[in-house]
């Protein structure tokens, strides 16, 4: 009877004790997957965070990019026009010029405008500016008129015009290297000014010896 008791009571214990590590584990696994829970709130939440703020900084660049007033957007806009006229003359220039002076100052402006005309496109492309793609009526009757000349009056005719748009592109070029509204086109005049001062002093100095 005894050894039966102590066999039950053995039993009720083991019974007890199941019951508690049941319960110890149903704790355990509840508490694991409410840490994982937490855990994949807490992972969402920072993807999310970190999504926002890169959708932020895009839009905060693209924002930044486009930001050209109509005043920077009229000069990038000659600029272009004058940096093509530029190119075509000098071309005339380089096949039609008697005075070697003349002909080598014709090349020069192919290069250098030429590469003028490659920075300021790709600043327009960065700024989402749609630049025009031909020169404007003043500077077609420019060509057309050289284009029917030769020899000495050709020289004569082309350093004259190569003074006077040198004048004014120097002139516009100086006051937005300090007073364009963007400073990226800001960066673009300054960085090509003294190119064109260059440009002026070498035309002076041809005409000079014209006269």
């Amino acid at each position: 009877m005894i050894k039966n008791i102590s066999r039950n009571a053995i039993l009720v214990l083991a019974g007890f004790g199941l019951a508690a590590c049941g319960d110890t584990t149903a704790n355990t696994n509840r508490s694991m997957m409410n840490t994982n829970s937490n855990t994949a709130v807490v992972l969402n939440n920072n993807s999310n965070m970190m999504m926002n703020a890169n959708a932020n900084m895009m839009n905060s660049n693209m924002s930044s990019n486009s930001n050209v007033s109509s005043a920077d957007k009229e000069f990038m806009n000659k600029a272009a026009q004058g940096g093509m006229a530029e190119v075509k003359l000098g071309e005339l220039a380089a096949s039609k010029a008697q005075s070697p002076e003349v002909k080598a100052f014709g090349q020069r402006m192919v290069v250098d405008h030429g590469k003028a005309n490659t920075d300021l496109k790709t600043l327009a492309a960065e700024k989402s500016v749609t630049l025009p793609n031909d020169v404007n009526s003043e500077q077609k009757e420019m060509y057309d008129k050289l284009s029917k000349l030769s020899g000495a009056e050709f020289d004569k005719e082309y350093v004259k015009g190569m003074v006077e748009d040198h004048e004014k592109d120097v002139a516009e070029f100086k006051k937005q290297s300090t007073g364009a509204e963007n400073s990226d086109v800001k960066a673009f005049a300054a960085k090509t000014l003294p190119t064109l001062e260059s440009h002026l002093d070498q035309i002076k100095t041809i005409n000079s010896k014209m006269k």
